[in-house]
């Protein structure tokens, strides 16, 4: 009696997990777009102002981070001292460069459309 209760609870566990999945999957289907370009303003955004923060103002990337607005927690930013750029990266959706040109201070890769 017990080991049928457990083999139902167990079924019930991957139906429900099942159902979840599905749920996610049409949830991203539905937001991917938005969720794409909010992803690709927000790594523009943080990764221009990292550098200009970084090789600019000449902060350290540690304490730019702090400069990044709310409802950016998941913006990573990594800098490259040697080609004095910073490069921020939305998990999974969008990554953006930002370099240090001379004259023009930082400077946003070229996006493809």
């Amino acid at each position: 009696m017990a080991q049928s209760t457990r083999s139902r609870a167990r079924s019930a566990f991957w139906w429900v997990l099942l159902a979840v999945l599905v749920v996610l999957a049409g949830l991203f289907a539905v937001f991917r777009e938005p969720l794409r370009g909010y992803a690709g303003i927000s790594t523009a955004y943080s990764a221009r102002v990292a550098c200009s923060c970084r090789f600019v103002a000449g902060r350290s990337l540690g304490d730019c981070a702090k400069d990044k607005l709310a409802g950016m927690e998941l913006v990573t930013l990594v800098d490259d001292e040697a080609a004095r750029s910073v490069t921020a990266r939305f998990p999974l959706i969008a990554s953006t460069t930002a370099t240090y040109r001379e004259g023009y201070g930082c400077v946003l890769e070229t996006w493809d459309s």
